[in-house]
């Protein structure tokens, strides 16, 4: 009896104990959760939002709840509309939907993204949380600006900001940059940064080829021998002031570092014929047929020279 009475008590102090100091989830318990409620339901699903905040109370650090707070948030936020443009591409992309009216002219509805201002600002805190703890994980630092992009449109101030503060980093700290999927080398910054270049150059508005100019100046100043960002601003000249002065004197700095680059060689050629400069582009068509790899541009080009 006597035994039996100390199994009892100690059966009632078990159960006096706090649920969760017994059956407290593990970190992995919560991210398999999260992943099965977000591929049920989608990233703003009904019972996400009180998932993430009991996995915050457990693991307010885990990198895995912050990135599924961010994403949950950011959903959250946005709020989807198709409005008329004129063109064929608004903030750099096409047509989400294209009609015809009444008189067969193309009707072009863009899909516009808004955001909550409050929504976006938890969503934002949570990947700066993420960046925090991961300071040599590029990709966090790029969701952040790929965010802020849709956010901000055709005025990116504060994603350039924020690109300006990652190549500064690069430039005085050196980090050993990590992102899944890319092979972790001494390309892959520069690389990425061209990508992000490339979208404000897209967007295709003042402030964007602004930024793109800036960006691409802030890259060559820490690394100079990059060709793509004197590329950049060369087409900066071209396609946004339309200098066809500076541009070429751009380009031409480029084919000194590398005389059989595709891209650069391709421009000068369209420069030439914007202007309608022909011995300029016999100067450059030969060059094109040279390095180009598409049969029929080659084929093209060589038509093209013939006739000039």
């Amino acid at each position: 009896m006597k035994m039996k009475r100390i199994v009892l008590i100690v059966a009632a102090i078990a159960a006096l104990l706090p649920a969760a100091a017994q059956t407290k989830p593990t970190q992995k318990d919560y991210s398999d959760r999260y992943n099965l409620l977000v591929s049920k339901l989608g990233p703003k699903g009904v019972g996400i939002e009180t998932h993430l905040k009991n996995w915050e109370k457990d693991y307010p650090e885990d990198t895995d709840m912050l990135l599924g707070k961010f994403s949950y948030y950011l959903s959250k936020s946005r709020t989807e509309s198709y409005e008329v443009r004129d063109g064929n591409r608004y903030l750099g992309k096409a047509p989400a939907i294209s009609l015809k009216d009444s008189l067969g002219k193309d009707v072009n509805y863009f899909q516009i993204n808004t955001y909550d201002d409050e929504l976006f600002g938890i969503a934002t805190q949570a990947i700066d949380k993420a960046i925090e703890l991961n300071q040599n994980r590029l990709d966090f630092r790029l969701y952040k600006i790929s965010a802020l992009l849709d956010y901000e449109k055709d005025s990116p101030d504060m994603a350039l900001s924020s690109l300006i503060a990652i190549i500064d980093y690069d430039g005085h700290s050196h980090p050993a940059w990590e992102y899944p999927g890319y092979e972790s080398d001494k390309n892959l910054f520069p690389s990425l940064m061209q990508d992000c270049c490339y979208s404000f150059f897209l967007i295709g508005t003042p402030s964007s080829y602004e930024a793109f100019k800036e960006l691409s100046e802030k890259m060559l100043s820490y690394y100079p021998d990059s060709y793509e960002y004197m590329t950049n601003i060369g087409s900066y000249y071209l396609v946004y002031k339309h200098d066809s002065k500076n541009a070429l004197k751009m380009y031409n700095k480029v084919l000194k570092k590398k005389p059989d680059d595709y891209a650069t060689i391709k421009n000068c050629v369209l420069l030439a014929r914007n202007d309608k400069n022909v011995k300029l582009e016999k100067k450059y068509l030969p060059m094109l047929i040279k390095v180009t790899e598409d049969e029929t541009e080659r084929a093209a080009s060589q038509v093209r020279l013939s006739n000039l």
